[in-house]
């Protein structure tokens, strides 16, 4: 992705809240750590994982980057988006591992990080308090946000290239400036990074128009099972739709969109079979104030989320696992229905 370089606006100083700083102080206090995030990672996890990888050689500290599954192709072209490492497990000298965007080490996928002290940076609904230094923040629009936040603290130089990472994290686990949890700050922060270099028409254009030929096939699967009813849409891919398109797992991102961009449609859900045959669900509803709390239908199924956007997973076949989401989502969406 381009990075303009342009001057930089100087940061509004904000207080960072008591388990933050101990989570500077420790990394003042250390030298080498582990940077990983959730499995399929997307826009956040990628772009916070970077910018932290940045903040953290300002600070003179060493990181790995690692994940346990590909940058998907619209990331790849981030600055430093190489230095991510593909792997199946962590093994090192490292002083801690700093996990990003997970409610859990198991959300990593990656083995050995238990062998780690664990920071733990979250702002999802479902986060919970598992690592030795946690930081939540539930009102972030992403954790890039967080990630900012700590720079700005430590005194580090928000770059171009920090800055288009981190507006990457915006942009996208805002759905476009379109999920809930968006107010003044949020696009505050936008002109910030835009200040320090972040190219927002390069950004989306690299992000939202530069869709592979398979994910559009893909696509079309999905929409010829397209189902709407009451304020719901669903719609779904076999694991034979994924084998005959080409596509991967990261053509998958965002499908759901479609769904959820019906008018008078508050909430929607994308099936897609899994080579084991279980089911991944993605789960958005409108915001700012939903009428259906994804994150809550996730968590009770074993998932986890944000208000608007959620997943789960479930056992198969496909009309089961959909008879166990639209009943759950039914249920919120309509309380004196049933």
């Amino acid at each position: 992705m381009d990075v303009a370089r342009t001057g930089v606006q100087e940061p509004v100083p904000l207080l960072l809240p008591a388990e933050a700083r101990a989570i500077l102080d420790f990394i003042r206090a250390n030298e080498r750590f582990v940077v990983c995030s959730h499995s399929r990672p997307d826009g956040d996890a990628v772009g916070s994982m970077l910018a932290m990888g940045m903040l953290l050689e300002q600070m003179g500290k060493r990181a790995d980057l690692v994940t346990a599954d590909r940058v998907p192709a619209v990331y790849r072209g981030l600055p430093g988006a190489r230095r991510i490492q593909t792997a199946i497990g962590v093994h090192g000298l490292y002083d801690a591992a700093i996990v990003l965007e997970c409610d859990g080490l198991a959300r990593t996928r990656l083995i050995g990080l238990e062998a780690y002290p664990q920071i733990n940076i979250d702002h999802h609904a479902s986060g919970q308090e598992y690592a030795t230094l946690n930081w939540i923040d539930r009102t972030a629009c992403s954790v890039g946000e967080m990630v900012h936040r700590l720079a700005t603290d430590a005194g580090c130089r928000v770059t171009p290239e920090m800055a288009t990472c981190l507006y990457v994290t915006l942009l996208t686990d805002t759905g476009g400036f379109c999920y809930g949890g968006i107010d003044a700050a949020t696009f505050a922060l936008a002109g910030e990074l835009t200040a320090a270099g972040a190219d927002p028409v390069a950004v989306a254009r690299d992000v939202y128009f530069a869709v592979p030929l398979a994910k559009m096939q893909l696509l079309g699967r999905a929409l010829a099972t397209l189902h709407c009813e009451d304020g719901l849409a669903w719609l779904a891919v076999t694991d034979g739709d994924m084998t005959s398109t080409g596509a991967s797992e990261e053509d998958c991102e965002g499908i759901v969109n479609y769904a959820l961009s019906i008018e008078g449609v508050e909430a929607a859900v994308f099936l897609r079979e899994l080579p084991e045959g279980r089911i991944r669900m993605s789960l958005r509803s409108k915001g700012p104030k939903a009428v259906v709390n994804v994150a809550a239908i996730a968590e009770r199924l074993g998932g986890g989320g944000h208000e608007n956007a959620a997943g789960c997973t479930l056992d198969g076949p496909i009309a089961a696992a959909e008879r166990v989401i639209l009943r759950e989502m039914r249920e919120v969406l309509h309380p004196t229905a049933q």
